[in-house]
């Protein structure tokens, strides 16, 4: 085909139309290499010279509309979640998509958690959730992208389930998907040659098939992005705090009804009736922790939020949605958390019962699910 203006306008890897920009979003190519003969967008030109799968991210609709046609290929399809924040970046609705292809459930971000951690009882519990979203998986493999912990057992489950079929990976933004890609790449496809990289067929979204040596194909899916998942919503100067890189450090607090607890200005909770027991918070360190008296609690966010309760600053807290309550009883002998997506959880630690207030951005997944730890 002659190279024209028009095939110029769309990238000759993978399809995308082109976009000179927004880095973050597919299609991006710098404006040095727009006058190329062939182009190629940033995405591609990694894969083809650095074997790097950067990730790029789409919304929930096109991503779903891409998973479509998964269920009539003959496929192993794996599940990155992050399990700092798994009930956020599950895929809900995924066995629906997928058919009767195998799933791996990848569960990332193993290193955040306590080194004394009983592994054996996650992994029953990351199992449990899976059936609670209505996932059937083939194996659950723990790992830390990060620390390089598991991946190995991750690359040996893939050769065992895939036999010679294709890959898909999927997953939600930020949960390491990019990372796993790579490994996959350089352990199964020869790099001493250029890639050829073919658009998913039916669709002009940003899927890349990544040919392997047995003539199958890894196929890296876009990042879905989950607007419920407060780590999306809050600006980007104040990830740093809310996403955690070190292990948690755990903070226990010994409550009374009537107090109130602020996570810098992002989320309150409220101890609202019950007796005196201890809430654990499982956050990260950045993020600043706040005690107050429920009675003092409003006038406290009302004078210092954006400044004492930060992050984020006071402009960009009003950039945000404004906070929306959720009211959870907490029956007596359950063994729960309170989970807030993309911030962290807080683990209730007494067999009393008792009724807590959450306030969150409007949209943040919240929800009471079996304790992790």
């Amino acid at each position: 085909m002659p190279d024209t203006q028009e095939t110029r306008q769309r990238c000759a890897g993978c399809g995308i139309a082109l976009q000179f920009e927004r880095p973050d979003l597919p299609g991006y190519v710098p404006e040095s290499a727009r006058s190329r003969d062939s182009v190629i967008c940033q995405r591609c030109f990694r894969i083809k010279n650095y074997n790097d799968a950067s990730t790029v991210a789409i919304d929930q609709d096109d991503f779903l509309r891409m998973l479509g046609g998964i269920a009539s290929t003959d496929s192993l399809v794996v599940h990155i979640v992050d399990l700092f924040d798994f009930e956020g970046s599950i895929i809900s609705g995924l066995q629906r998509f997928v058919g009767n292809n195998p799933v791996l459930l990848v569960v990332n971000k193993i290193d955040l958690l306590p080194k004394v951690t009983n592994w054996n009882r996650l992994r029953n519990w990351v199992q449990k959730q899976a059936r609670l979203n209505g996932l059937k998986v083939a194996d659950v493999v723990l790992c830390s992208a990060r620390r390089n912990i598991g991946f190995d057992k991750v690359v040996e489950r893939v050769a065992e389930l895939r036999g010679h079929r294709d890959v898909y990976v999927v997953g939600a933004t930020n949960v390491g998907k990019s990372t796993l890609i790579n490994r996959l790449i350089a352990d199964y496809s020869d790099l001493n040659r250029e890639l050829t990289v073919s658009r998913y067929p039916g669709t002009t979204l940003d899927a890349i098939r990544i040919p392997l040596d047995d003539g199958k194909s890894i196929i890296d899916t876009p990042g879905i992005v989950y607007r419920s998942r407060l780590s999306e919503i809050v600006p980007r100067e104040s990830l740093n705090a809310v996403l955690p890189e070190k292990p948690l450090k755990p903070l226990t607090y010994q409550l009374n009804a009537g107090q109130t607890i602020f996570l810098g200005g992002l989320v309150r909770f409220d101890f609202v009736e019950g007796e005196r027991q201890s809430f654990t918070i499982y956050v990260s360190s950045a993020l600043p922790v706040h005690r107050t008296k429920r009675e003092r609690a409003d006038e406290l966010y009302a004078a210092h939020r954006g400044e004492l309760l930060s992050p984020p600053s006071r402009e960009a807290l009003d950039d945000m949605p404004p906070w929306t309550r959720h009211s959870l009883r907490l029956p007596k002998h359950a063994e729960l958390d309170i989970f807030v997506s993309g911030m962290g959880w807080i683990q209730a630690n007494g067999k009393t019962g008792a009724l807590v207030d959450i306030y969150a951005p409007k949209g943040v997944k919240v929800l009471l699910r079996d304790s992790m730890l």
